[in-house]
């Protein structure tokens, strides 16, 4: 009886340190790229400031509150990135901005993930009438642009922040949908899972704890990619009008309001395009290191 504990115990314990090793593994790859540093330590930067914002600047004194005699200042020591057509600085807008970006960008994959995720996941686990219908809806949505139907349901459903996360998360949904799908069927007939059906795992059993955490790393790459993508069609949408309201700060919106403005104050329209340049840059070498990383064919 105790040696039959002790060897449980030991078992246990091995697939804790391996499960553990695997993640160190990626790391110690990632590491090695540097380029995916650069990126993880411009995330870093980014997050950490949009997280102390209130900390750097008041929302209602700074950020929102109009200042007209100051207004379309140029860089200074009192405003480092100029003031805009309201005379709101810049620099703390676009602060406040990366809070906003960020947040949809995080909560519109994590819908996508969720939603598509499961789809995919059921098509490639049961096959058959249900895997043809859940991926010919997939196509349907595949048909149309993503950004245009994100503009479809946005304009149906109002703009605002909630509706904007909705609207980008759905018209994500069937590229997650396929790649979870992909891995899924290179998955449910390996031997693991036969041995999971021989014990009496349940279907739910199998797909939550053995085919999905071996589904995971394609879902990852594709999820830091992602969020790029959302940043970016949340700062086409704001620039159309379509998502975060004024005076609200977002960086597509900064964008939109200061093209009037862009032949003698550069600098309204110039920082916010750096902004979402350098986000999107960042989260795509990210995306390209965890890509390499994660695929244990590539030995670093």
């Amino acid at each position: 009886m105790a040696s039959s504990i002790a060897q449980s115990t030991t078992t246990v314990a091995k697939k804790k340190n391996k499960k553990r090793s695997q993640w160190a593994e990626v790391w110690r790859r990632l590491k090695k790229n540097k380029m995916a540093m650069v990126g993880l330590g411009i995330l870093t930067i980014l997050i950490l400031a949009a997280f102390f914002a209130p900390l750097i600047a008041n929302y209602d004194e700074v950020v929102i509150k109009q200042d007209l005699v100051n207004k379309l200042k140029g860089p200074s020591a009192e405003h480092i990135l100029g003031t805009d057509e309201f005379g709101r600085d810049i620099f703390a807008r676009m602060i406040w901005g990366a809070r906003v970006s960020l947040r949809v960008g995080i909560l519109a994959v994590g819908i996508s993930i969720i939603i598509g995720g499961t789809l995919g996941a059921i098509a490639g686990f049961y096959g058959g009438k249900l895997d043809t219908v859940i991926m010919r809806i997939m196509d349907i949505f595949l048909a149309i642009p993503s950004i245009l139907l994100a503009i479809a349901i946005v304009s149906a459903l109002g703009p605002s922040l909630t509706n904007l996360m909705i609207a980008i998360g759905i018209s994500s949904v069937p590229s997650y949908a396929r790649i979870v799908r992909a891995s899924v069927l290179s998955i449910r007939d390996q031997e693991f899972i036969e041995a999971a059906r021989a014990i009496g795992a349940n279907d739910f059993r199998i797909i939550a704890k053995h085919i999905i955490p071996n589904a995971l790393a394609p879902v990852i790459v594709q999820g830091t990619l992602g969020v790029a993508g959302a940043i970016l069609s949340t700062a086409g949408l704001s620039f159309i009008g379509l998502g975060i309201q004024p005076p609200a700060p977002e960086w597509g919106a900064m964008l939109s309001t200061g093209r009037a403005y862009l032949r003698y104050a550069w600098h309204v329209t110039t920082f916010p395009g750096i902004a979402i340049m350098i986000t999107i840059l960042a989260l795509n070498l990210v995306g390209d290191g965890l890509r390499d990383a994660l695929d244990p064919r590539l030995k670093q």
